[in-house]
Order: C-alpha cells, then sequence, then structure tokens
C-alpha cells in the first residue's frame, strides 16, 4: 500500500473528526432524468446561457468551459449542498442509499431517484456509467493538503481524470465558514439564484450568535464529539474539522484528547475501547450521524449506558460531514446552542 493510499484511508477513518471508523469498518463503509423541482430549472437556465465558464478551486486549479457545466457529477455531499442552491446533478458518488434503498443522510434534500448513482461506498467508482453521463465536471471536497478528491478511488482516478476536470471544495483545517462561502460562489458560477439562498445565510448568522451567547453563558458545560464502532468508541478533537473548529471559535468547552493519543487517526481522534468509555469527562455528547456508525439508541454497551452526559438524556447528533448549504448548517448550530442552553453540569 502506497502512503498516500494509507494516508486516504487514515482520512477516510477520520473524517468522523467527530467520530472516525477503524480500518476494517472504513473499508466496509466505504436516472438521468433532472429533478422537476427547483433545482433543474436553474440547471436549465445555467445551461442556457451563454459564454465561458471558469471558476478557481481550492487547489489553485482553474477550471475553464465554453458554457457553464450542465453535466455535474459530484460528492453525494456537495450535490446535496448545491441542490439546496437550486442546481441539480446529473450524477452521484458517496454515500447516497442506505440498505433499506432509502436517502442516506448525506444526499439531504435530493430525491435520489434523479440522479445516476456511479459509487455508493468507499472506494465504488463506476467510470464507464461516469463516461455514459458526458459529464462536463466533476466537484468533490478535500481532506488534505494534495488536493485528493473525496471517495474517488486512488486506483481509478487517473482514468476519471481524462474524463471531465474536475472542482476541489477543502474542507481541511478550517472553519466552516471557509468551504460555505466557497460553495455559495460555486454555486452562483453554476447560474444559481442567489437571492433565494440570502434568508438561509442570515440564518445561519443569527444561529451563530445564539452559540455564541450560549456558550458564554455556561463556560463549565463540557463537550465530547464521539462516533461508536462495534469495538471501538471515536472521540474527535477540535482541530481539523471544519465544523468543531467553528464551534470552540465560538466559545464551546469541547473535551481534546492529547496530541499523542491521536497519533492513529492522523490528529483527528482517539480511539477507545468501550470499557475504557468514561476516560473523558463530558456533559454533552454529540455523536457521528453519518448512516456507517453505531446511532445512540442503539448502543447497548453498558459503559456507554453509564455515562452522567447519557443518563441524563444530554446527546445530541453531529455531521462530521456537513452538507455546506447555509440551510443545512442552520440546524448544526441551532442543536448544539438548544443543548447548551437546556444543559446541567453532570460530569
Amino acid at each position: 500500500m502506497s502512503n498516500a493510499r494509507a494516508n486516504h484511508l487514515t482520512r477516510r477513518g477520520i473524517i468522523a473528526a467527530g467520530g472516525a471508523l477503524g480500518l476494517g469498518a472504513v473499508l466496509a463503509a466505504c436516472g438521468d432524468d433532472d429533478s422537476t423541482s427547483g433545482g433543474s430549472k436553474s440547471t436549465e437556465s445555467a445551461a442556457a446561457k451563454s459564454g465561458p465558464w471558469t471558476f478557481k478551486d481550492d487547489r489553485g486549479t482553474t477550471v475553464k468551459l465554453d458554457k457553464i457545466p450542465a453535466n455535474i457529477v459530484a460528492f453525494t455531499g456537495v450535490a446535496a449542498a448545491l441542490y439546496d442552491y437550486g442546481v441539480q446533478v446529473k450524477g452521484v458518488f458517496g454515500p447516497t442509499r442506505t440498505a433499506d434503498g432509502k436517502a442516506d443522510v448525506q444526499a439531504g434534500d435530493m430525491d435520489i431517484t434523479k440522479v445516476e448513482v456511479i459509487g455508493n461506498v468507499w472506494d465504488e467508482f463506476n467510470v464507464e456509467k461516469y463516461a455514459a453521463l458526458a459529464p462536463d465536471v466533476l466537484i468533490s471536497t478535500t481532506f488534505d493538503n494534495a488536493g485528493t478528491l473525496w471517495y474517488v478511488p486512488e486506483a481509478s482516478k487517473d482514468k476519471i481524470a481524462k474524463l471531465a476536470p474536475s472542482v476541489a471544495v477543502s474542507v481541511y483545517d478550517r472553519q466552516i465558514t471557509a468551504p460555505l462561502e466557497r460553495m455559495w460562489e460555486l454555486a452562483e458560477s453554476l447560474g444559481a439564484d442567489m437571492a433565494a439562498a440570502a434568508d438561509a445565510k442570515k440564518r445561519f448568522e443569527t444561529a451563530a450568535t445564539r452559540l455564541r451567547a450560549a456558550a458564554k453563558a455556561k463556560p463549565e458545560i463540557k463537550v465530547m464529539a464521539g462516533s461508536a464502532s462495534d469495538q471501538l468508541f471515536y472521540v474527535s478533537g477540535t482541530n481539523l474539522s471544519i465544523d468543531l473548529e467553528y464551534f470552540k471559535a465560538l466559545g464551546v468547552n469541547f473535551v481534546e484528547p492529547p496530541e499523542s493519543a491521536k497519533a492513529e487517526g492522523g490528529g483527528w481522534y482517539e480511539s477507545l475501547s468501550w470499557e475504557n468509555v468514561d476516560k473523558y469527562q463530558a456533559d454533552i455528547i454529540m455523536m457521528d450521524d453519518r448512516s456507517s456508525t453505531i446511532q445512540p439508541a442503539d448502543i447497548a454497551k453498558p459503559t456507554w449506558k453509564q455515562l452522567p452526559a447519557v443518563k441524563a438524556g444530554q446527546v445530541i447528533s453531529r455531521s462530521p460531514e456537513p452538507i455546506l448549504s447555509y440551510d443545512k448548517c442552520v440546524p448544526l448550530l441551532e442543536n448544539l446552542a438548544d443543548a447548551l442552553e437546556k444543559a446541567k453540569k453532570v460530569a
């Protein structure tokens, strides 16, 4: 296994940046018709515009096309964000459908029957289906300084790159406001009507003010970001996670595993056995909401049930890979603010 591949797998575990999955879980977790919603109308309108399209991404790469791209293929979370801004993609890759055929949490409000799913788990990307879509551009996030495209397999990345240019939005080592602004700029460049999204942006700013006030009012409340697998519990530090870095900047008091403990998680998280899940004292626990992790209601471990925050009912959800639209990020702020406002010191 190359170093690049090893690092990429580490990031797959990390993105738990609020909870990672062990290597085994990493590998395991890991129609062309337009929607009739406002999203497709916006895309058709954008495609109808004349003139070239240019966008400089977070790798410093500038993509230039003769016209605004109409055939967009994107990582599921990116596609969900663009959908919120009225831009409909043709194909997606990444967690899109759950085992029972429903939309994955990372698909947001998208109608997943209206997109071609060319990969639903880690290391799955059907190059033939991708080529058949005649893609104008591929868009994903990147979790490192190298600009590695999230969920684009290492083994087929060169073939994929030959079929269409790519755009990367960085979610590495920055606060969530930065990628939110970049996604806004990207959607606007693709022809979205941003005036319709202005209200969501204002609501985000209002929610941020509320969270700052809640954190200031209860500085003694300790918050822990966690993620669960069958064998291990993962505690994330705030460094490198776009949501946690922002919450911390707003004054939220987080449990911070020491750097030495986070070494195996690439600096993102610490792995704990369920016997040691009480290593850190927390008044509120934020749990990874992704479908690849075990959700709080399904955790049967006795040690989990004995945690003060669990006994007090002070457990809320967290989205380690948030959908980068203001509309989807407002609840992330409001839920944490609400939890802080109601929280009792229990740890």
